[in-house]
């Protein structure tokens, strides 16, 4: 467990994550404050520098306030990957370019939640409206099962926690720490950091799984479901004390920000970094 001083500020919409954050927070002697929904960031403006969890709405109001940067994965990531880590062929493209497409794809925004991740039959049935431009950039890739899936919490190249989360799309909640695919899981993401880890932030959530194959209905294949920003997901059945370090990294004081994580957080402009 790394100790820490200082404050975290979390969104106000309520969680069972931000409730097991905020008890860890606080047995490391850490201030928290539950940020109030209208009004700026309270108390915690007048602080500055500290640590965030919550969404990336509420996040774009008070983030400058408080002085945090955000670290966030690459859009183009997960389809930056072999063929072999993946087990699927993934696209980055529009959602005009998207909604020309005649065969059945999944098909989701990378970051923000502009619509929903889903299977669509066809290009037809995408989300159209004035909110949506066709130039938002999509991720497209070929359908796929998961016979279960997995959330890692990644610091510094390496797995801090993990939680398994569903089993076939169904929730099923189940800590990483002596479950059956244990070494499997831990096996795939060791491979999987020291080839591809370096495009990742030092502070990051990635989700892998485990395909079912359509011919047999049985599991053969490890692969990256996609990665996602630490501070802004939900933990399941992985340890709070070690979701926490992952968390105060990826959305801390800027000026403790490393220089290598400065590709990965669009919210710093002339931040000054640390070493």
């Amino acid at each position: 467990m790394v100790t820490e001083h200082g404050f975290l500020a979390l969104a106000p919409q309520y969680t069972t994550t931000s409730e097991l954050l905020s008890t860890a927070a606080h047995r490391r002697g850490m201030e928290v404050e539950a940020l109030p929904a209208h009004g700026g960031a309270g108390t915690a403006m007048e602080k500055r520098g500290g640590h965030y969890y919550g969404g990336p709405a509420f996040a774009a109001r008070i983030v400058d306030a408080l002085e945090v940067a955000l670290l966030e994965p690459s859009d183009d990531w997960l389809a930056t990957l072999p063929y072999e880590y993946t087990g699927r062929h993934i696209a980055m493209a529009t959602l005009g370019e998207a909604g020309r497409l005649s065969r059945p794809a999944f098909v989701k925004p990378p970051s923000d939640k502009s619509f929903p991740a889903a299977v669509y039959a066809s290009g037809s049935c995408l989300p159209t409206g004035p909110e949506l431009s066709p130039d938002v950039p999509v991720q497209i890739s070929d359908v796929v099962t998961w016979a279960v899936e997995f959330r890692l919490y990644l610091l510094d190249g390496e797995v801090r926690t993990g939680s398994q989360y569903a089993t076939f799309g169904h929730l099923e909640a189940e800590r990483l720490d002596g479950h059956r695919y244990e070494d499997a899981v831990l096996e795939f993401a060791d491979d999987l950091l020291a080839t591809s880890g370096g495009g990742l932030p030092s502070a990051v959530v990635v989700d892998i799984g485990l395909l079912a194959t359509p011919e047999h209905g049985a599991a053969d294949q490890w692969a990256v479901v996609e990665a996602n920003m630490a501070w802004f997901s939900n933990c399941y059945a992985a340890d709070p004390d070690r979701v926490l370090d992952v968390v105060l990294r990826s959305a801390g004081p800027r000026t403790q920000m490393a220089e290598r994580d400065r590709p990965f957080c669009q919210n710093i402009e002339g931040a000054h970094l640390a070493g």
